[in-house]
C-alpha cells in the first residue's frame, strides 16, 4: 500500500510538472494555431468557415491527451530509457533534417538517422573533436535507440488511431491546378495533436522506487536489466500528418492512410523491441524506421497516379466539392464527390444555370443528383421563412476560377516561401473585396461588405453558383471558389446570369 502511495505521489508531481512546463502550452498554441489558419484560409477564400477553431482544437486536444494516457500505460509496461540528453538529439536532427525535406519532420527519420549513425560511431570509433565535440559524440552514443524506436512506433500507432477518427471529419477542400493548367478539386487531410506522456524510466544513482512488475525493457538481457529503482519523466508530444487526395473521397483517403501507419507503426515497434534483446537489428530498424516511411510516402503518390481526378466538373452537372456543416445541403444528404444534375425539374450544367433553376421554386428545393457511384437519388427540403438563403455547398471549379493552392515544398525554406495561393496560369484575375473580418464568427456564412454573397457557396432557395476565386497563402489547405456577383433585387440576393452581368 505504502508503494502504490509513493507512486501515485510521483505521478501526481510528474503531472504538476508538466503543466507547469511551457513546452505544452507552446503544443496547445500550435494545435490552435493550426485550427485558425485552416479557418483564415477558408474565410478568404469561401468568405465562410467550415468549423470553428475553437471546437476543432478542443477535439483535437482531447484526442491527443486520451491517446497520451493509452500511450503512457504502453510506456509503463515497456520502462524503456529516455533520457534529456536524447531529448535534445531528437530535436536537433530534426531540424537538421527538415532543411533538406520538410516531411523529414517526424519522430520516425530522426529516430531512424541517429540509431544509424550510433550504430556507424561503436564501428568506426569517436572522432576527436575537443571539449565540445566530445560532448557530442557522448550524447549520440549514450542514447538508447531501441527505446526512441519504440516511441517513435507507439506515436505512429496513436497516430494512425487520430487519422482514422478525425482524418476526413476536419479535411478541408482546395483548388489544384491540374495537367495543361485546368482547375481542379482536392482535399488537404491534416491534423496536429498535443500527446502529454508520462513515461517510466530507470532512475540514476540507485534511487528510484520499485515496480511490483518487471517492465519489458527491464527483462534478462534487456538494456534496463540490472536498474535497481524506477521513475517516472513527463514531457508533451506533438503529433501530426499531412496529406492531399484528388482521386479519392476524405474517408477513404484518411482510411488508407490509417491502414498505412498502423502497420508502420507496428513493425517500428516490434523491431525495436527484438534490437533491445539482440544489438546487431538496431542498424536494422532505423534503416527501417526512415526507409519504410519514405515508402509509405511513395506508395500514397503512386496510389494517386493512373486514377481519374473526381472533383471536376465533367458536363453531367454541378459537381460537389464540399458541403458545409449544419446547412440545408447536409439535412439533404447532399456528399462530396455527388453530382447535381437537376435542380427543381430543370437540367443543370453550370453554377448560373444551377442558380436560375433554384429560383424557380420559393418553397421548396428539390434536386436530382447522382451519388458517387453514378447512381440516381433525389434530395428535397422545403425553404422556411427567416432561414437562411444558402444551400451551403461549395462547388468543384470550372475555368472561372483564378488562384489555385501553391504546390508542396521540399524544404522547409520552400515551404515558408512557397506557401499560400497563387494565380493561375492563363487566368483572368477579377476585381474582388477581401473578406469582412468585422463579420461574427457565429455566421458560418457571411455577407461581403458590399452586399454580395460569401463566394464559394452554393445558395438554397434564391441562391447563386459563383463564378470567381480567392486567394490564400497559408500552409495546410487552400481552396479558392466562386464568387457571386451582386444581387439584383434586395428580397433575392444571388448572382444575375452572366449575361446580365455583363450590363451591369
Amino acid at each position: 500500500m505504502e508503494l502504490t502511495i509513493d507512486w501515485l505521489r510521483l505521478a501526481a508531481e510528474n503531472l504538476g510538472a508538466l503543466l507547469l512546463s511551457p513546452f505544452l502550452y507552446i503544443a496547445l498554441v500550435m494545435v490552435w494555431w493550426h485550427s485558425r489558419q485552416s479557418n483564415v484560409l477558408q474565410r478568404r477564400l469561401f468568405h465562410v468557415r467550415l468549423r470553428g477553431a475553437l471546437p476543432m482544437t478542443a477535439a483535437r486536444v482531447a484526442a491527443g491527451f486520451i491517446a497520451g494516457f493509452a500511450l503512457s500505460a504502453l510506456g509503463f509496461a515497456a520502462g524503456a530509457p529516455l533520457t534529456a540528453p536524447t531529448l535534445v538529439c531528437v530535436w536537433a536532427a530534426t531540424f537538421v533534417l527538415a532543411l533538406f525535406k520538410l516531411r523529414y519532420v517526424c519522430l520516425a527519420y530522426a529516430a531512424g538517422a541517429l540509431s544509424v549513425v550510433q550504430a556507424v560511431l561503436g564501428w568506426t570509433g569517436v572522432p576527436d573533436g575537443g571539449e565540445t565535440g566530445d560532448r557530442i559524440w557522448r550524447a549520440l552514443t549514450d542514447i538508447d535507440a531501441p527505446s526512441l524506436l519504440l516511441l517513435a512506433g507507439l506515436l505512429h500507432i496513436a497516430e494512425a488511431l487520430l487519422v482514422r477518427l478525425q482524418g476526413a471529419r476536419y479535411a478541408t477542400p482546395l483548388f489544384l491546378e491540374g495537367k495543361r493548367g485546368k482547375p481542379i478539386g482536392a482535399y488537404a487531410l491534416s491534423g496536429l495533436w498535443p500527446v502529454p506522456l508520462l513515461w517510466l524510466v530507470p532512475a540514476g544513482g540507485g534511487s528510484g522506487l520499485e515496480l511490483p512488475w518487471t517492465p519489458l525493457f527491464g527483462m534478462g538481457g534487456g538494456p534496463a536489466a540490472s536498474v535497481a529503482g524506477w521513475t517516472l519523466v513527463a514531457f508533451p508530444v506533438l503529433i501530426g500528418f499531412t496529406d492531399r487526395t484528388e482521386t479519392r473521397w476524405p474517408e477513404a483517403k484518411a482510411k488508407e492512410t490509417s491502414g498505412s501507419l498502423l502497420l508502420y507503426g507496428i513493425v517500428i515497434a516490434g523491431l525495436a523491441v527484438c534490437a533491445a534483446f539482440w544489438e546487431p537489428l538496431t542498424i536494422v530498424a532505423g534503416l527501417a524506421a526512415f526507409g519504410l516511411h519514405e515508402g509509405l510516402v511513395l506508395l500514397g503518390r503512386l496510389r494517386e497516379r493512373g486514377r481519374q481526378p473526381v472533383y471536376v466538373q465533367d458536363g453531367r452537372g454541378v459537381v460537389i466539392l464540399a458541403v458545409l456543416p449544419g446547412t440545408p445541403a447536409a439535412e439533404m444528404g447532399l456528399l462530396a464527390g455527388e453530382t447535381v444534375s437537376k435542380a427543381n425539374g430543370v437540367r443543370v450544367r453550370s453554377k448560373e444555370e444551377l442558380h436560375a433553376a433554384l429560383q424557380l421554386q420559393p418553397a421548396f428545393s428539390k434536386l436530382e443528383v447522382l451519388n458517387r457511384d453514378g447512381n440516381v437519388k433525389f434530395a428535397q427540403r422545403a425553404k422556411y421563412a427567416g432561414e437562411h438563403h444558402q444551400l451551403g455547398l461549395i462547388l468543384a471549379p470550372d475555368e472561372d476560377a483564378e488562384y489555385v493552392a501553391a504546390p508542396r515544398s521540399a524544404s522547409l525554406r520552400g515551404g515558408i516561401r512557397q506557401a499560400g495561393a497563387r494565380l493561375r496560369r492563363g487566368s483572368r484575375r477579377g476585381s474582388i473585396d477581401g473578406p469582412d473580418e468585422s463579420t461574427s464568427d457565429n455566421n458560418r456564412q457571411e455577407e461581403r461588405p458590399d452586399g454580395r454573397q460569401a463566394a464559394g457557396v452554393e445558395e438554397a432557395a434564391a441562391s447563386a453558383a459563383q463564378p470567381s476565386a480567392r486567394p490564400a497563402n497559408a500552409e495546410a489547405a487552400r481552396p479558392t471558389s466562386a464568387r457571386p456577383s451582386a444581387p439584383t433585387d434586395a428580397s433575392v440576393p444571388g448572382l444575375p446570369p452572366r449575361g446580365e452581368r455583363r450590363r451591369q
